[in-house]
């Protein structure tokens, strides 16, 4: 699969990260890198390339540290896009299977209290 072609979507949450770089050596596709900038505890970060992600979720299951990779299987069937106030940014969002009223910013992963 080249690149260029995604079918999932990694997220970082940088103040989970320590910069371990596990995921990185494990990331089949390659599309993970150590980020530049540091986060609040003063770690490099892994870093999303932005495309090339295959969903495989190795990268998840080689992170020791809970909650920091969030790895979305079907990217392109979230198509859903607001505006989060924790982000002040736009980006994709989801539901929750438990609720489904209940919107979900996929970087921040705070709820949204729109539907």
């Amino acid at each position: 699969m080249s690149k260029t072609t995604s079918r999932g979507h990694v997220v970082i949450n940088t103040e989970e990260c320590k910069g371990c770089s596990l995921c990185i050596e494990a990331c089949i596709p390659k599309v993970l890198h150590l980020s530049e900038k540091f986060n609040t505890h003063g770690y490099h970060t892994s870093e999303y390339d932005g495309e090339g992600c295959t969903g495989c979720g190795v990268c998840f299951y080689s992170c020791p540290e809970p909650g920091a990779i969030t790895v979305f299987k079907r990217w392109d069937l979230i198509t859903d896009i607001r505006m989060c106030p924790n982000c002040g940014e736009k980006h994709k969002v989801f539901s929750e299977s438990t609720n489904p009223d209940k919107l979900i910013c996929t970087q921040c992963f705070e709820p949204i209290d729109e539907k």
